[in-house]
């Protein structure tokens, strides 16, 4: 399988420095150290303590404001720390950072510590530490409290049956989604923290005994290879692992659903979850994923074949319709029928473009109403949208600057599109490609932009793994749930492209 080999360099001197800074004895050396750090920052808390008057063991506490819990603290530390008489108990000053790891704080997570670095990371995440005078170490007590969103339907992937449920933007939260639909202590995750300012959580999910080692491997691989100041949504990560970066074709998949993202543990896949981010990539990915949904295997098959083979369909219209109408119209009137050429030569006599760059204009400016549609608020871009398409497409067959069998044809190939979003963008530039080659050749043109971009995704591979899968290569034996899907009875060996061994 073929390494990362990531162009850009990490600018070293952006990235903290690493100065393996340690706990002092005193108490006000780390207090200065660690307001010198944060900048007296108003977020970041201190709160002083007096623990045991005869022995003057003096201490504070030290947190992020709004990323913990602060009746938490109130109830489990403060109260504990200030209301025990320590002076009538039986401990050591040697002893008493451990009696009160084991005896006072009550948490579920206390970790004691004398790395510096390491604490102040911890609190920005949103643990609490503690610092007493005359100790060289700290305790870390598990306070964090994140602001989220509830788990909600995601609505880029709405379904009409099976889980409502989709990740959120914590990652503990999307890792317990995962494990309440896998049951199995061989699910495994693994953790990475990636970015040198941003310092994010990233996990790795994936089934021991299911999924390749060697994937795994060439997962862990390529996320430590990362070299980055900033990770703040998984594309980011996407970018630097995907084996071919130049491609038009997406070679990770990616979803905000735990039962799919569930499906693909299953069959051997490998997820990676990122902190802040509610889209969970899965790798390695095929073509033909991108013709499938999660509610295919909740309904017969019969039915199911027939929407993958629409799904078929509506992706060789998406992306050939407009190329297939400018060779016809430009180059080949001889294969349109009579009457129909007549009444397209009739409505494209008033235009004063080329029917290549009529086409090229109308898709245009679909994919700026789409794109308006998205970005805008959603009761309004979806009014916008529908009312813009319709207003503008009739305007400008009135005023003769497209014909009216063009503006059928945009539209067809914009309703098809949205048949098979998955594959959305690189649908588009294969589109306007198509276009180009189809308006200064014809069909020859047309036939040999096809051969292109299907000889180019033969050679795709996805964390080892041939992307047109088990198309090219041919596996007669994987076809069982490509366009055709058998019953559920006939699809329970795992697919033995991605799967290593039986589990």
């Amino acid at each position: 399988m073929r390494r990362l080999r990531t162009t850009r360099k990490s600018n070293k001197s952006q990235q903290p420095k690493q100065t393996n800074r340690m706990v002092k004895m005193v108490l006000e050396d780390n207090r200065s150290t660690l307001k010198s750090i944060f900048k007296n920052s108003v977020d970041i808390q201190f709160r002083d303590l007096q623990l045991k008057e005869e022995n003057n063991n003096r201490a504070f506490i030290c947190y992020t404001e709004g990323m913990v819990r602060e009746e938490f603290i109130h109830d489990n530390v403060l109260e504990p720390l200030l209301g025990i008489d320590l002076n009538k108990e039986e401990i050591n000053s040697a002893s008493l950072i451990s009696y009160m790891d084991s005896n006072i704080i009550k948490a579920s997570s206390v970790d004691k510590t004398s790395n510096l670095d390491h604490i102040i990371e911890k609190i920005l995440r949103g643990q609490t530490a503690i610092f007493i005078d005359g100790f060289d170490s700290a305790l870390l007590i598990s306070t964090e409290s994140y602001q989220s969103r509830a788990v909600e339907e995601p609505e880029t992937e709405s379904t009409v049956r099976g889980s409502r449920e989709g990740f959120n933007e914590v990652i503990s939260t999307n890792t317990s989604l995962l494990r309440r639909k896998i049951n199995n202590p061989h699910l495994i995750f693994e953790e990475f923290i990636i970015g040198g300012n941003t310092k994010t959580t990233v996990r790795i999910g994936y089934i021991d005994g299911i999924a390749k080692q060697e994937i795994v491997e060439e997962v862990r691989n390529r996320l430590e290879s990362i070299e980055t100041d900033v990770v703040l949504e998984t594309g980011y990560l996407e970018q630097y692992i995907e084996d071919h970066p130049k491609s038009i074709f997406q070679t990770i998949g990616n979803s905000e659903k735990p039962d799919k993202v569930a499906a693909k543990l299953l069959e051997g896949r490998v997820s990676i979850l990122c902190d802040g981010t509610p889209f969970v990539l899965t790798v390695p990915y095929l073509f033909i994923e991108s013709m499938q949904v999660p509610e295919d295997y909740y309904s017969k098959p019969y039915f199911t074949t027939l929407i993958r083979l629409i799904r078929l369909i509506a992706l060789f219209l998406t992306v050939a319709t407009p190329a297939v109408f400018v060779a016809a119209a430009t180059f080949h009137h001889e294969m349109v029928p009579a009457l129909l050429l007549t009444t397209m030569a009739a409505a494209e006599e008033r235009v004063p473009f080329p029917i290549m760059l009529e086409a090229l204009i109308m898709t245009v400016i679909f994919e700026l109403l789409r794109e308006a549609g998205v970005r805008m608020p959603r009761p309004i871009g979806s009014a916008v949208s529908i009312v813009g398409a319709l207003v503008i497409g009739e305007a400008a067959v009135q005023a003769g600057l497209v014909g009216a069998p063009m503006v059928i044809v945009v539209a067809l190939t914009a309703i098809t599109g949205f048949v098979v979003t998955a594959i959305n963008n690189t649908v588009i530039l294969i589109r306007f490609f198509l276009i180009l080659l189809s308006g200064s050749f014809g069909f020859y043109g047309l036939l040999m932009g096809t051969l292109f971009v299907v000889a180019h995704a033969c050679s795709l591979r996805s964390f080892g793994t041939p992307y047109l899968t088990p198309f090219a290569p041919v596996e007669l034996k994987e076809w069982r749930d490509t366009f055709v899907r058998l019953s559920l009875k006939n699809l329970q060996r795992k697919p033995s492209s991605i799967l290593r061994k039986k589990y």
